[in-house]
């Protein structure tokens, strides 16, 4: 293995240029290589835009390309599974787009074959490698026996044609802005049972906003708040109530756009702040590091499909159908 990762990009979605691109040029061990489209034609556009040296006609000419290490795959949800499948197939390591699959059974597949190709599959839950998250889950281990834990994350997406809100393309509020919520609640307070959960509609099963609750082992609740047409500005926060004292932080998922970890513990109060460097660069060297040394990381395949497991229960709790691939 060489001492850095050429990568190719399935798709030329929005997000690219902030996932990886931007930060490709930051990570020294990282190269953006090649990018496929449904269309060449804005493939190629893409490329000449960003910078990336080679257009392939389709994503299995891409996969079949032997000078590159590893797939970016930043499609619609329904196809995560079925692309990281192919992707393993062709010998490369995979950074696939959260949520990791449409569906727990769908991820659990994939985290199969990822154990059995021995190649690196990470979800780019990208807030996960910010030292904020890290921190996070230190200070909360300092409150005492927990009483609660809660996160939110809602923005606002008007759009009906968004593919978000495309039950063919498995997605919802959940499998959105929602999967954010339900990993950092894991992080923070373990493997949950769903006990409740209600749906506000943008069409028949696809929800546009969900409020889930939350039992954990230990006795304490959690609560997840996922919207994607919140009636206010975008809300982004966790909190954590513990014996000792609480934890409040606003903006856990992006935090080099703003952010503020407030603590009260035993009476003392205090605001810690952090580097403004962004997430997806914290990432992306942990995916080359991983590729290239080894090294583990957090947001395995394993954890992604414990992921969609409290996401599946939420839709059944909520009386909405668990997402299926395209």
């Amino acid at each position: 293995m060489a001492d850095h990762v050429r990568i190719g990009v399935l798709g030329a979605a929005r997000i690219v240029p902030a996932a990886l691109v931007e930060p490709g040029r930051s990570v020294a061990a990282v190269e953006v290589s090649a990018v496929a489209a449904r269309e060449v034609g804005r493939a190629r556009e893409f490329a000449d835009r960003h910078g990336i040296a080679k257009v392939h006609t389709t994503y299995e000419e891409l996969l079949a390309d032997e000078n590159l290490d590893a797939v970016y795959i930043p499609l619609p949800n329904g196809l995560h599974g079925r692309w990281t499948l192919a992707a393993l197939a062709a010998g490369k390591h995979v950074l696939c787009e959260k949520p990791f699959a449409a569906n727990a059974d769908e991820a659990a597949a994939v985290a199969e074959a990822a154990k059995r190709s021995g190649l690196v599959v990470m979800e780019a839950f990208h807030y996960r490698y910010h030292p904020l998250a890290a921190r996070l889950a230190e200070v909360v281990a300092e409150l005492g026996t927990l009483r609660h834990v809660e996160a939110r994350m809602c923005i606002p997406l008007p759009r009906s044609a968004d593919i978000r809100y495309s039950w063919e393309l498995a997605g919802g509020a959940l499998m959105d802005v929602g999967s954010y919520a339900v990993n950092l609640v894991r992080l923070l307070g373990g493997e949950p049972e769903v006990k409740s959960a209600r749906a506000l509609l943008k069409r028949p099963d696809v929800d546009r906003a969900v409020r889930a609750e939350l039992k954990f082992p230990g006795g304490h609740t959690g609560t997840v708040v996922a919207s994607l047409w919140s009636r206010s500005l975008a809300r982004l926060s966790a909190r954590v109530l513990g014996d000792h004292g609480e934890v409040r932080v606003f903006n856990p998922f992006a935090p080099q756009y703003g952010h503020r970890l407030a603590v009260r513990l035993d009476g003392h109060r205090r605001v810690e702040r952090f580097a403004r460097r962004p997430t997806y660069e914290y990432q992306l060297e942990a995916f080359a590091d991983a590729v290239v040394h080894g090294r583990p990381f957090p947001t395995t395949a394993d954890d992604a499909v414990a992921t969609l497991r409290v996401v599946d229960d939420i839709y059944r709790a909520a009386g909405l159908p668990v997402r299926r691939p395209t």
